[in-house]
């Protein structure tokens, strides 16, 4: 049990820092806004995680993932970061779904299983947002705008540092 928690643990906090250092490119408004939206869910997955972990006395792998690289500028390199990250959650699903479907701890299966449909929700805002919907989170007011989209230094520091 300990071995697998470590492992998804290990996995979550790629796709967490992932997604953070992807929003550095992803300067449309919906789109980032929806980045933070599911960095600040992740947090808690991986403080859920983080938990479980030392609960059953294991450390925790402090290993940082590579930081995302984009190829271009602008809408091109945002579609490839949101296109990537569709791919990810994809794989992660993949890889996990069948391995928690058959945990005997039921209180561990419910918890990886909450963070398992939290990261296909996330998929399904990467897949809309490649779709061209602005609507991730919900609706503006009709007249409303954004402004623009967001200042790249936004994302200075990281929080789990």
């Amino acid at each position: 049990m300990l071995a697998l928690l470590r492992e998804f643990h290990r996995d979550k906090v790629a796709l967490r820092h992932r997604h953070v250092s992807a929003a550095r490119f992803v300067s449309d408004y919906d789109f980032n806004n929806t980045y933070q939206y599911i960095i600040a869910r992740e947090d808690m997955h991986v403080r859920w995680l983080a938990d479980a972990v030392l609960d059953l006395q294991g450390q925790l792998d402090d290993t940082v993932p590579a930081d995302v690289q984009t190829p271009g500028k602008g809408t091109h390199a945002q579609r490839s970061i949101l296109q990537g990250d569709s791919d990810a959650a994809q794989q992660f699903m993949e890889k996990w779904r069948p391995r928690i479907e058959a945990l005997p701890n039921a209180r561990h299966r419910t918890m990886l299983n909450v963070i398992l449909g939290e990261t296909l929700e996330h998929k399904r805002f990467f897949d809309l947002a490649l779709a061209g919907r602005t609507d991730l989170l919900g609706r503006r007011a009709d007249g409303a705008g954004t402004g623009g989209g967001v200042m790249g230094s936004r994302w200075v520091g990281d929080i789990t540092k």
